[in-house]
């Protein structure tokens, strides 16, 4: 009868063990089950296993922004290169002569490179590019204010050595313009060198910021850099638009500073409705922000500066004539 006993009880110890075991090993499944998806995957939608996140930035064969965006500065880069090519043939006509034909080319071919410098923001993001699109985007976009400031500078210097004894006069001249253009490019370019030297803009890979999707991107690196080059630049504008609003209402002989301040109306309104903007978005859409602001701010200066000047070199060549460009009021 003990004996019996006995071996009833080892029987349930047994199965006891059993049912132990069983559940051991179901909690370690279920721990293998629920493990955490690594950074760059997340899970399916049965969570049942881990799949890669989606690669997010602008894109050339899968966003239509990219098309639009290669449309529009190539179609610009074209139309630029026309003007351009205006310009030079027409070199020794009185309406290239009087607008410092020197700091014109200048400022055209900076325009075309600002229209070209937009295929450095499509694209997936590496290295290279971070560093290449910014810093080539704030030089080439100081030498186009510089020769806008210029131009500027030399209608108030060409107005005020007018009066009889008047000192500006040894001021007028290409020197001055091409100095002021030199000397603010030169200013950003060792702001941009000062940038890569400390702390360059790199790739980055947002995993946080949107849940299945990795935005790929450029972090500015130092961002102190970052706005001292857009800092700087705005200064140049805001310089610019100041002299040249002072003295938009110099008789027609000297009309180019109304068409001075319209393009940096555009510009700054452009640019200062652009900060708020690229600061509340995130991976593509930031970068798309920033090419809309450099296409409308290049095709702003082309059409304020440059339109009204090729329609008279194109359409009224009778105006393009020394005796009526000295005829104030016409």
């Amino acid at each position: 009868m003990s004996n019996s006993n006995t071996g009833d009880a080892g029987e349930q110890r047994r199965q006891k063990d059993k049912r132990k075991l069983n559940e051991l090993k179901n909690q370690i499944l279920d721990s293998e089950k629920c493990r955490k998806c690594p950074d760059e995957e997340w899970a399916d939608e049965k969570k049942t296993t881990c799949i890669n996140k989606a690669l997010e930035y602008l894109s050339f064969a899968e966003d239509n922004l990219s098309l639009v965006f290669s449309i529009i500065s190539l179609l610009g880069a074209i139309i630029t290169a026309i003007f351009l090519r205006v310009f030079i043939f027409y070199w020794d006509t009185p309406v290239v002569k009087a607008n410092n034909r020197t700091v014109s080319i200048i400022l055209l071919a900076s325009i075309l490179l600002s229209f070209l410098s937009i295929f450095l923001f499509l694209g997936r993001p590496v290295d290279t590019t971070c560093m290449l699109r910014q810093t080539l985007f704030g030089v080439i976009f100081s030498i186009s204010v510089s020769c806008i400031l210029a131009k500027t500078i030399v209608v108030c210097i060409a107005f005020k050595s007018t009066k009889p004894g008047s000192p500006w006069k040894k001021w007028v001249g290409r020197k001055l313009s091409n100095y002021v253009v030199f000397i603010c490019s030169s200013v950003q370019v060792l702001i941009c060198s000062i940038w890569l030297s400390v702390s360059p803009p790199y790739q980055e890979y947002d995993m946080s910021f949107h849940p299945g999707k990795i935005i790929i991107q450029c972090n500015e690196g130092s961002v102190i850099g970052f706005y001292s080059v857009l800092g700087y630049m705005g200064f140049l504008a805001a310089v610019s638009f100041l002299l040249a609003f002072m003295v938009r209402t110099l008789p027609d002989i000297f009309n180019e500073a109304k068409y001075i301040t319209f393009s940096m109306l555009v510009f700054c309104s452009v640019w200062i409705a652009m900060i708020p903007a690229y600061l509340s978005t995130r991976g593509k859409y930031m970068v798309a922000v920033q090419i809309f602001a450099i296409l409308a701010s290049s095709a702003g200066f082309l059409s304020c500066i440059f339109f009204p000047k090729l329609i008279i070199i194109l359409l009224k060549p009778e105006l393009n004539t020394r005796q009526v460009l000295l005829k104030p009021n016409k």
